[in-house]
C-alpha cells in the first residue's frame, strides 16, 4: 500500500496500471451489459415482475421517494428496492470532479439531480436549498438520505429544513443527535451515560496526555489512538500502544497531529471478532436490522443469522440504545462492535461492546435485496396514518415485526477482488514476495466469489450502474488522480471512497 511519502512515480503508476485493467475488461464487460438487457427482455427479472404486479393494482398510489447518495452501493439498492415495491424514486448525489456517479444510469430512477457538495468557504446553504427545490418540484413524499460521511452534520440541517419548509418527512436525524452520534467522544460519553458497554476511552488534546495515560493504565491493556475528525491519512493506523519500548512510544505519538483543534480519543483495544450492524429506526422503533461480520474495509458482506445469539444481542444493543435515548429517533444507526472475552472462575464469557456509530446507512443494506416490498413498508412508516405504505394499504396501528435478511445471497465487488486477490498477489509473485500457492489460493476465492456469490452493484434488469462504475467512474477518478497529483492509499468501491494520503 502507497502512503504520501511514496514515489510520485509509484503513485503514477498505480493510477495507470488501473485505467489499462479496465481498458482491457471493457470488451468483455460491456459483451456481458448487453447480454444482461437481452436476457431482461426476453426473461423478465422478479424486481420488474414485482413492479408491474403492484402498480397494476388498482388500489396502490406510489410515493415519490428522494435517496441522495445513489452512486454508492447503500444508496442504489435502495433506490432499486424502492422501485421493485412500485415507487418513483428521484436520486441525488454529488459530482464534485465532474465524472458521472454511477447509480444516475440506473433504470430505478425516474430522474436524477446533480447535487452542490457542501463545502467549509460555502457552508451548506447551496446543498439544503438544492435539496429543497428538489422536493418542492417533483413533490417529494419521503427523502431517504444516504449521504456519506462528508455531509452527515449537512444532512441533519436539511432534515430540519425540509421537514419545517415542506410536507417531505426525512429518514434522517436532526443536527443535534447526528452530531453526537457521528463523533467518537461524544457518542461514547452518551453510550456510558445509557449505562450501555463500551471500551475504556479517553478523550485527549496533547501528546503528554496520551503518555500519562498509558503510564497510568495496567501493563496488560493495550490502546488506539482514534482521530475525532475525519482524516483519510490515518484512518487506517491500528498501531498498538504502548509499543515494546518507551523510546518506540514517545516515536510513534509524535507522529500524531494531536491539539484543541484536532483531538482525538484513546480507546482500549480489544481482540477480538468485529460485527456491523444495519438499522433502520422511525419514531423510536428499529424496523429493520442486519448484522454481519466486519473489517477495517469491508468488502464482503454475509449477514449473521438473525436468530444467532451474536444478532440478537446486537439489535437488543440497537433496541436498549433507542429506547433509553433521550428523544424519539429516526434515521440510519449503524453500530460497530468488538466480541470482549472475559474469564473468571465460572468459565469464559463473551461481552459486546460498541467502539464506533455510523448515523447514516450502511452497505450492508445489501443484504435486503429481494424483500422490496417488505423494507420499503418499513421506510414508509413514517409518513402520516393516511399515506399508502408499500402494498398500497394504509399501515396498521400494531407493531409490524423487525424486518431482517431473508436468505440473503453473499456479496463481493468483482473490481475489488480481481485486484486484491488476483493482480496484487500476481505482482508480489514476480517480485519473489509471495509463493505461488498464495497466488493460486487467491484466484480460487475470486473464482469462488464470482460463481456463487452476487456482486453488489450488478443487477441483471439494471447493469449500466456496473459498467459505468468501472469503465467510467472509476478510470475518470484515476486520471483526475494522475492530472491533479492527488494521491491516495486505499479506495472503497462501493462507497467510491478514496482515502487520500
Amino acid at each position: 500500500m502507497l502512503h504520501r511519502t511514496s514515489p510520485w512515480y509509484l503513485h503514477f503508476a498505480q493510477n495507470a496500471a488501473l485505467i489499462i485493467i479496465s481498458l482491457f475488461f471493457l470488451p468483455l464487460s460491456t459483451f456481458i451489459l448487453f447480454s444482461s438487457y437481452g436476457l431482461a427482455f426476453f426473461f423478465p427479472q422478479d424486481g420488474l415482475r414485482r413492479r408491474r404486479r403492484v402498480r397494476a393494482s388498482r388500489t396502490f398510489v406510489p410515493q415519490t421517494i428522494l435517496i441522495t447518495g445513489v452512486g454508492m452501493t447503500k444508496g442504489l439498492v435502495l433506490a432499486r428496492l424502492f422501485y421493485e415495491a412500485g415507487h418513483d424514486v428521484i436520486g441525488a448525489d454529488f459530482e464534485p470532479n465532474g465524472v458521472q456517479a454511477c447509480g444516475r444510469y440506473s433504470r430505478s430512477l425516474r430522474k436524477f439531480y446533480r447535487l452542490p457538495k457542501p463545502t467549509a468557504e460555502d457552508g451548506s446553504a447551496y446543498y439544503i436549498n438544492a435539496l429543497l427545490r428538489v422536493v418542492k418540484q417533483d413533490r417529494v413524499d419521503l427523502w431517504v438520505s444516504c449521504s456519506g460521511v462528508a455531509s452527515a452534520i449537512e444532512d441533519g440541517q436539511a432534515k430540519e429544513v425540509l421537514e419545517r419548509r415542506s410536507s417531505c418527512q426525512a429518514i434522517q436525524f436532526d443536527v443535534a443527535t447526528t452530531s453526537m452520534l457521528h463523533e467518537k467522544d461524544t457518542f461514547t460519553q452518551e453510550t456510558e451515560r445509557l449505562g450501555l458497554p463500551v471500551p475504556e476511552t479517553y478523550n485527549v488534546t496533547s501528546r503528554d496526555a496520551v503518555h500519562k495515560l498509558l503510564n497510568q493504565s495496567p501493563k496488560r491493556k493495550s490502546y488506539i489512538m482514534k482521530s475525532v475528525g475525519m482524516d483519510d491519512a490515518v484512518r487506517g493506523d491500528m498501531t498498538l500502544l504502548p509499543r515494546r519500548t518507551v523510546s518506540e512510544t514517545y516515536n510513534h505519538v509524535s507522529q500524531i497531529p494531536i491539539s484543541n483543534e484536532k483531538p482525538w480519543v484513546l480507546q482500549q483495544f480489544i481482540k477480538g471478532k468485529e460485527y456491523c450492524t444495519h438499522a433502520l429506526v422511525v419514531h423510536g422503533k428499529v424496523k429493520v436490522f442486519v448484522a454481519c461480520p466486519s473489517a477495517e474495509l469491508l468488502m464482503h458482506y454475509e449477514a449473521l443469522p438473525s436468530g444467532s445469539a451474536l444478532s440478537r444481542a446486537m439489535l437488543a444493543f440497537t433496541k436498549e440504545f433507542v429506547a433509553r435515548s433521550a428523544q424519539s429517533m429516526t434515521g440510519h444507526l449503524s453500530f460497530d462492535f468488538l466480541v470482549d472475552e472475559d474469564a473468571d472462575e465460572k468459565g469464559a464469557k463473551l461481552m459486546l461492546k460498541t467502539i464506533e456509530c455510523n448515523p447514516r446507512a450502511h452497505t450492508a443494506v445489501v443484504l435486503f435485496s429481494g424483500q422490496a416490498q417488505e423494507v420499503s413498508k418499513g421506510y414508509l412508516s413514517l409518513l402520516a396514518s393516511n399515506t399508502v405504505n408499500g402494498n398500497g394499504h394504509s399501515p396498521k396501528s400494531e407493531e409490524e415485526p423487525i424486518v431482517v435478511p431473508d436468505q440473503p445471497a453473499k456479496y463481493y465487488w468483482v473490481g475489488h477482488d480481481l485486484i486484491n486477490l488476483v493482480f496484487l498477489p500476481l505482482l508480489q509473485l514476480v517480485q519473489g514476495d509471495t509463493p505461488l500457492k498464495d497466488w493460486v489460493r487467491g484466484c480460487s476465492e475470486f473464482m469462488a466469489h464470482v460463481l456463487f456469490w452476487k456482486d453488489g452493484t450488478f443487477e441483471v434488469w439494471d447493469p449500466l450502474p456496473w459498467w459505468w462504475l468501472y469503465h467510467v467512474y472509476w478510470p475518470g477518478q484515476f486520471l483526475l488522480a494522475i492530472l491533479q497529483k492527488r494521491w491516495w492509499s486505499r479506495i472503497n468501491v462501493s462507497t467510491t471512497k478514496m482515502f487520500l494520503c
